[in-house]
């Protein structure tokens, strides 16, 4: 705990000087403010050792905020969209991990591991997915650090871009939500994004983001499976286990004690408020982890391995969320 408290500390001045400013702004919200400053100081100045634990525990909050968030998420939300979510998630995580896999391998020329770590990173759940992929099939150090730059590449460019599209091209939050859960890569920007565009569209980004998260764990199974044929490995009920996100179970408890009568507005209103609170608080850190040296490691191939994806994707899913919401 000692080892953590200064960057803790660093967190929660940046994330209450962002809520400040960010109330009182027209032109940002508390969360946009709160990855700025944390960018900034990152690529400014540097994150000092003694901050680096505390400031890393960002994933946490923000698995925390997440957990809390599940306050807000109504029966009937989850009865509306809820099917139509999980057949749209479905289809588009295994679309996806086709198409990256298609053109990394035979339109850009990519071999190795990289074409399944940009496969898991694209589709499932960023860099998490990338790293994942990469301890169940034992990938190089430089495959991982190809994929992992490429994906981060994409988390800055969609953060700024998904928001911006939506209102040029004025989506209902809802949709946007969506679109932005099923497109997008790491939970961090989807969730920013979402609250970017208004708390509504933030609430539906993390349903729809987590959905997907929870198809990590077969995904993971599956490429151990195929790379222990190569390797002549065997696999477990355990990678499944290891690699399943665990605090989706949390939201949905979270979810379920919200929408029981005997519960009260004041604590659902509670754990609202505090959710924005850890969501604000892990941003910066999510702000510290942009870091433009490390972007520039990304190659031409895999840079336009899932720049195709990705514009493909959200041109689909596009049409798709503006039929079905």
């Amino acid at each position: 705990m000692v080892d953590i408290a200064p960057g803790l500390i660093f967190l929660l001045c940046f994330g209450v000087t962002a809520k400040v400013i960010g109330s009182q702004t027209q032109w940002g919200t508390p969360l946009i403010f709160a990855i700025l400053f944390g960018a900034i100081i990152s690529n400014s100045y540097g994150i000092p050792e003694s901050l680096k634990p505390g400031v890393d525990s960002y994933k946490l909050l923000l698995e925390v905020g997440i957990i809390l968030l599940g306050a807000s998420i109504s029966v009937q939300d989850m009865m509306n969209g809820g099917a139509s979510i999980v057949i749209l998630v479905v289809a588009t995580v295994g679309a996806g991990v086709l198409l990256v896999e298609f053109f990394a391998r035979y339109v850009f020329g990519l071999s190795g591991h990289v074409p399944a770590l940009l496969a898991g990173g694209s589709s499932i759940c960023g860099v998490s997915a990338v790293l994942a992929v990469a301890g169940t099939t034992n990938a190089p150090k430089n495959d991982i650090a190809y994929a992992t730059a490429t994906i981060l590449m994409f988390d800055v460019i969609t953060l700024a871009a998904f928001p911006i599209a939506g209102n040029l091209l004025n989506m209902s939050s809802v949709s946007f939500g969506v679109w932005s859960g099923l497109s997008m890569f790491s939970t961090g920007p989807v969730t920013a994004a979402g609250f970017a565009f208004s708390h509504t569209a933030g609430k539906w980004a993390t349903l729809t983001k987590l959905t997907r998260n929870s198809l990590m764990g077969p995904l993971i199974v599956l490429y151990s499976f195929r790379y222990s044929i190569d390797d002549d490995q065997s696999i477990s009920l355990y990678t499944f286990y290891d690699n399943f996100p665990k605090f989706l179970i949390g939201f949905f408890i979270v979810a379920a004690i919200a929408n029981m009568p005997s519960t009260s507005t004041e604590i659902v209103n509670t754990m609202t408020a505090t959710s924005d609170w850890f969501f604000i608080f892990s941003f910066v850190g999510l702000g510290c982890e942009i870091q433009l040296q490390k972007l520039r490691q990304t190659g031409i191939r895999p840079f336009l391995t899932v720049l195709v994806y990705l514009l493909t994707i959200s041109v689909i899913t596009l049409f798709a969320v503006q039929s079905v919401f």
